[in-house]
């Protein structure tokens, strides 16, 4: 973690499907004139940088990232003049605005591939991936994220173009400068119209394989990613564009470890502000407690000194966390709120997905026709083609369906929540009754009133931006406690993720002594008690808490 103060370390921010939070026209999709409305509860959080997923032209097979024009408002989501004016409402109340970029690919309704495809010798061809067949098959075994290969034949031009996600997604030859030059323009337009920040969609796979040769395991993608001249290409355009305007910049890095995602952030590299990594979210399916400490422990270790990661457990590609890594069920507010403290005091950027901060669970449509994943569609389309039981994948895809996530935001409990008065894009989740942000806001102990306070703590802790980080809790299964240290002062965060209470004995009998005299600086319980003389404290189940150590 590097002390270097920024603004930007500083954020806390909250994203916004916007598809999915608040619709305005009754055409049951949810518009940026939804977001506009729902300002004023967003600031009350104390977010500081509102995240809005993709709203530019599309023709939506991939909800909005299959762009085929980078420069226009997709129709469902409003107007330019609809962004202007949520830009200038989200500064006038003191937040800043992070735009999603997607730019490792088009849709194939963008002018340039419609170009690219016209003829072999266009002068767009080269601004997307072309190869030949090989023996009348693509030219590679490689497989894309959503489909058994990642190459379609175009049948006009005889040759085969590469897409890394869906067939409507080519690819871009970002080995083309004209291309590149082309994207940073765009970057430009935006960022000159005062947005504060970009998330970088797919940032992982813009350069492409220096051979295209058979992969020796076409399931494990990797092969997509990381490929030489990638970091060129993001220090060209941190030269080009990033490094004059004051923003912040995230890229999303599939397949990141410590070790090559410190090049991504490291301050001295000038390529990015921070990182989103998958090895949670994407490479651990459920909770195992071992296993996030130690990908904790050696991300802290990696960037210490160097560069600054982000902190999240969901957003709109994964499962609910209280769903997924808490109890949905008798510890649902519980569960989230310990995830919230954890996810907030660990190093990095704390990110919030809308809905997380009431509890929001993920949700079971019964068939498969519910469903509007286009990555789950077309899995359970090539499962079932294989003669798997249509009832049987089905359950097996729907834990981690990203519908999970992209249900409805549940704004009180009146028809369809109060998202829409039309008939949703996607199925409300029956809980919305029990589970809403009106109920919340009546409520003093509600996860929304928590993650207020935990917000709020934040912005006024510089311990839990810039502070050391030290685990002291070793292989414990359960539970998870680690010191935070900045400037003078110390924190320790106790987390008991399970639903047994749990007994932590500190390991250095200083830690324990009175002369320290801990004081309680928020807690998911009400609770007066500290820890004994022994250095040994008791945590209810899913209990979290924050001491300040005073000498």
């Amino acid at each position: 973690m590097s002390r270097k103060p920024a603004w930007w370390k500083e954020s806390v921010v909250y994203q916004v499907y916007w598809r999915s939070f608040r619709d305005t026209d009754g055409d049951g999709i949810g518009d940026l004139k939804g977001v506009i409305e729902k300002l004023d509860y967003i600031r009350s959080l104390g977010v500081t940088m509102l995240w809005v997923n993709p709203f530019n032209e599309s023709p939506d097979k991939d909800n909005g990232y299959d762009v085929s024009d980078y420069y226009a408002i997709m129709k469902k989501a409003g107007t330019m003049a609809d962004f202007d004016r949520l830009l200038t409402e989200t500064h006038a109340r003191g937040m800043k605005l992070m735009m999603d970029v997607v730019v490792n690919h088009t849709s194939d309704r963008h002018p340039w591939f419609i170009e690219s495809r016209s003829t072999r010798n266009n002068p767009k061809r080269d601004w997307y991936i072309w190869q030949d067949g090989k023996d009348g098959e693509p030219p590679t075994n490689w497989r894309s994220y959503f489909n058994p290969s990642c190459w379609e034949l175009d049948e006009a031009t005889g040759q085969y173009y590469m897409h890394s996600f869906a067939t409507e997604q080519p690819d871009l030859n970002w080995a083309n400068p004209e291309v590149r030059e082309e994207i940073y323009k765009m970057l430009r337009f935006w960022l000159d119209k005062g947005v504060d920040g970009l998330r970088l969609d797919a940032l992982a796979l813009l350069a492409k394989p220096d051979k295209y040769a058979d992969a020796e395991n076409p399931r494990d993608i990797r092969y997509l990613t990381h490929n030489p001249g990638l970091h060129d290409y993001l220090q060209e355009m941190n030269r080009e564009v990033f490094r004059h305007y004051d923003i912040m910049t995230v890229g999303e890095i599939a397949f990141a470890t410590p070790e090559t995602g410190v090049l991504f952030v490291d301050e001295e590299r000038n390529e990015l502000n921070t990182l989103f990594h998958f090895e949670v979210a994407d490479e651990m399916p459920e909770w195992d407690m071992v296993r996030f400490k130690r990908i904790q422990m050696l991300w802290a270790e990696s960037l210490k000194g160097r560069g600054f990661g982000s902190q999240f457990l969901n957003n709109h590609d994964h499962t609910r966390q209280v769903s997924r890594y808490g109890n949905d069920k008798e510890y649902r507010e519980e569960s989230a709120k310990l995830l919230a403290t954890m996810i907030h005091t660990l190093p990095g950027i704390p990110y919030i997905y809308q809905g997380e901060e009431i509890g929001m669970t993920g949700v079971r449509y019964e068939t498969i026709g519910d469903y509007q994943d286009i990555a789950m569609i077309n899995k359970y389309v090539e499962e079932v083609g294989k003669g798997g039981d249509p009832a049987a994948v089905l359950r097996s895809l729907q834990p981690l369906s990203r519908d999970n996530s992209r249900s409805p935001m549940h704004w009180d409990d009146s028809t369809n929540a109060g998202f829409t008065k039309g008939t949703p894009w996607i199925k409300i989740n029956p809980n919305y009754r029990e589970i809403n942000v009106e109920r919340a806001e009546q409520d003093p102990n509600s996860v929304l009133a928590f993650y207020r306070k935990l917000i709020a703590l934040r912005s006024r802790s510089p311990v839990m931006v810039y502070g050391d980080f030290t685990d002291i809790s070793g292989d414990d299964a359960h539970l998870y406690v680690y010191m935070r240290e900045y400037d003078g002062t110390k924190w320790i965060v106790l987390l008991n993720h399970g639903e047994s209470p749990r007994i932590f004995t500190f390991p250095e009998a200083a830690i324990a002594q009175k002369t320290h005299n801990p004081v309680l600086v928020l807690g998911t319980h009400e609770t007066s008690e500290t820890w004994n003389d022994e250095g040994t404290i008791e945590l209810r189940p899913y209990e979290a808490r924050i001491y300040e150590m005073k000498e």
